[in-house]
């Protein structure tokens, strides 16, 4: 028997190199001011769907929501071994939370059909909240095994996973299809294929060509276009997608500036320690 699985992924700011640009001042992020990167667990996510798919058979879909630029991340799935990519592409989902995007991810699943799993990172870095996987689940009406720390069998129609629970592990068995959302330290995602990369490089999504333009043109007749659709392709309601479905309103934010300069040494002595500490407790970092 194969399994189909899909795969959620994000291309997100890279939090690394965050500046004081970061942020809009209606409270979301200035995607425009950062790097965008792969989400690093959403990597060890599509790791997971691949090995399904080498040690029992199947097909990756990949899905991601995002502008015309989220197809960076579809392309390195196809390079390091997914089966089909599709973005979610709608300005019209601007401004969506993770109420919102959990919708949306929900609906492009449902299109798409016939899966066995459905696999997500555990969280984005650029929102650090693990919502969306788990409330997916919920609108899918899926069993969700969540922090998968290893995929230990699959057969007669359900899965037996490791999960981590912070102090150690738990062993459970859960009926398919399912929602399972990954961690860091569940695999080590294997590297881009160069024929994989030959053969994909050209993939482009068709927003980033100008409209009837001859590049757009030869995309299609090379077969070198991404599956791009929009939020009336995976039927979602416009009430529910964007600014209008999300609820969560940014109170505040921040800008944390650390002032004190210079550095202390701290002798490799238990005397050192131990005025490491009083300093410590004195300063109320500690106590």
């Amino acid at each position: 028997m194969s399994y189909h699985s899909i795969v959620l992924v994000k291309q997100v700011p890279d939090t690394a190199n965050v500046t004081g640009e970061a942020m809009k001042e209606d409270g979301t992020v200035n995607r425009a001011a950062l790097p965008a990167i792969f989400n690093p667990e959403d990597l060890h996510a599509l790791e997971a769907a691949l090995e399904i798919k080498d040690r029992f058979g199947g097909t990756v879909t990949v899905i991601s929501m995002g502008p015309p630029k989220a197809g960076d991340v579809l392309r390195d799935c196809l390079y390091r071994g997914a089966d089909r990519a599709i973005l979610i592409s709608d300005r019209r989902a601007a401004g969506s939370d993770t109420l919102a995007t959990s919708y949306i991810l929900a609906q492009a699943v449902k299109t798409v059909g016939g899966y066995d799993f459905v696999f997500c990172g555990r969280q984005a870095i650029d929102g650090d909240t693990a919502q969306v996987g788990p409330q997916c689940a919920e609108k899918l009406g899926l069993p969700q095994v969540t922090y998968l720390e290893e995929i230990l069998e699959v057969e007669d129609g359900t899965a037996v996973l490791k999960r981590n629970v912070g102090n150690g592990w738990e062993v459970v068995r859960v009926r398919l299809p399912a929602l399972v959302t990954v961690i860091d330290t569940a695999n080590n995602p294997r590297p881009r294929r160069a024929k994989r990369m030959m053969r994909y490089k050209f993939k482009r999504t068709a927003l980033e060509f100008p409209a009837d333009s001859p590049q757009l043109a030869e995309a299609k007749e090379k077969g070198d276009l991404l599956e791009t659709w929009s939020l009336d392709d995976i039927g979602a309601d416009l009430q529910r997608c964007g600014f209008a479905g999300s609820p969560t309103k940014v109170h505040k934010i921040q800008s944390i500036i650390l002032t004190k300069e210079g550095s202390v040494s701290i002798e490799p002595t238990a005397e050192g320690i131990r005025a490491m500490v009083r300093e410590l407790i004195d300063d109320r970092t500690l106590g």
